[in-house]
């Protein structure tokens, strides 16, 4: 470049059209044609997920999408929300910024940071946290850790210039959230299995019953948004979302990936586990062709992937804080744990928790859990 001659301008446009929407879908493409431990989402999936139409959690959230263009080619986008039912759970005025992917330069951080910004203080946030793609309950936090694994179903990535770029515009850690990995060969604690023992005549653990999938789908609900109520900036699941999403599973797991258990005969605890789907699609560039289909149904169904991913768990409040709850959270790791074996699993994320959810990181770091990724909020005050 000359020495009088002045960078491009960053140009930032809202996406106003389907053709937008393919182009903000496919921008991670070209943000991580260099790293090898990507891996693409299905582009279909990501539709779904941006679509008023399809997607429960709409009927609670505004947002806004954006694209930063640099010399007629697209190197950075993000989403703004305003989420209704954070407002209603605490009390505040703060919105989310998310799926915030861009080049490595501190002109399209900051332009559409501050778009996502203006865009929510003019609708009266008081603060902004994020990322969130687009809730809480989705993919959420940004990589600051664990860049040279690939990411795993549901879970988001990143590159290691995110957190300067965003931090250099005011933004502060609110909290980190862990992803933990383990062998699930490990063995169970003489203490687990002692636990397990005392409250074996209270205690069952099952599969969810399929006969009764509703039902069991809003069990499911109650005991996460109850497990879940005093977790930091924590929005409970809707019906229909929660509905939604186990419709999904449903298609992709069998009955034994999703374990409850009960005592004297009542739900307090369950996990979900999922197959890799990252995985069973590495090579499939997001798309979904008819080749793609097939071999996206043969490895999840005749191969089950070696990596999987334990998403939801959860004990209601009445147990956390004593030995029955202990022995809940083992009895359901350990169905999980037979389970992912049995269809031929050998290693298992468990993702996300809290950093300061010491009680759930003590049992998991019993076990043999590793931290290996870590994912933050950032905010800032508007």
């Amino acid at each position: 470049m000359a020495a009088t001659e002045q960078p491009s301008a960053v140009k930032i446009t809202p996406i106003a059209s389907t053709r937008d929407l393919k182009r903000f879908i496919r921008l991670p493409h070209d943000i991580y044609a260099d790293r090898a431990e990507w891996r693409a989402p299905l582009h279909v999936e990501r539709r779904m997920h941006l679509s008023e139409k399809h997607n429960p959690a709409f009927e609670h959230l505004d947002w806004r999408a954006w694209l930063a263009w640099i010399d007629g080619r697209p190197v950075g986008r993000i989403t703004a929300q305003i989420d209704q039912l954070r407002e209603r759970e605490h009390g505040d005025r703060v919105g989310y910024f998310g799926m915030l992917d861009a080049i490595d330069d501190a002109r399209v951080f900051a332009g559409l940071l501050a778009t996502a910004e203006a865009w929510l203080a003019e609708r009266g946030m008081d603060a902004v946290h994020g990322p969130f793609n687009l809730t809480i309950n989705d993919e959420c936090g940004l990589l600051v850790d664990g860049f040279d694994t690939p990411p795993m179903m549901m879970m988001g990535h990143g590159r290691d210039y995110y957190a300067p770029h965003v931090e250099a515009e005011g933004y502060t850690k609110a909290v980190d959230m862990l992803a933990y990995w383990i062998d699930l060969a490990f063995e169970h604690p003489k203490a687990m299995q002692r636990l397990l023992s005392r409250y074996e005549s209270r205690m069952r653990i099952r599969p969810i019953d399929r006969s009764r999938h509703t039902e069991e789908l809003d069990t499911l609900r109650d005991i996460f948004n109850d497990a879940w109520a005093n977790n930091w900036g924590f929005v409970p699941f809707t019906e229909a979302e929660f509905r939604d999403m186990g419709n999904t599973l449903k298609l992709l797991i069998a009955d034994d990936l999703v374990q409850i258990a009960e005592v004297n005969g009542t739900p307090a605890a369950f996990i979900v586990g999922l197959p890799n789907l990252n995985e069973a699609a590495r090579d499939l560039d997001g798309r979904l062709s008819p080749l793609g289909v097939a071999k996206l149904l043969w490895r999840l169904k005749a191969r089950f992937p070696q990596t999987s991913r334990v998403p939801l768990m959860g004990v209601r409040q009445a147990y956390q804080d004593g030995p029955l709850g202990a022995a809940l959270a083992f009895g359901v790791i350990a169905a999980m744990q037979a389970s992912l074996r049995k269809h031929g699993a050998s290693g298992c994320e468990l993702s996300w928790i809290l950093e300061d959810n010491k009680g759930m990181r003590d049992i998991i770091e019993r076990l043999g859990a590793t931290a290996y990724k870590t994912y933050r909020i950032y905010r800032k005050t508007l």
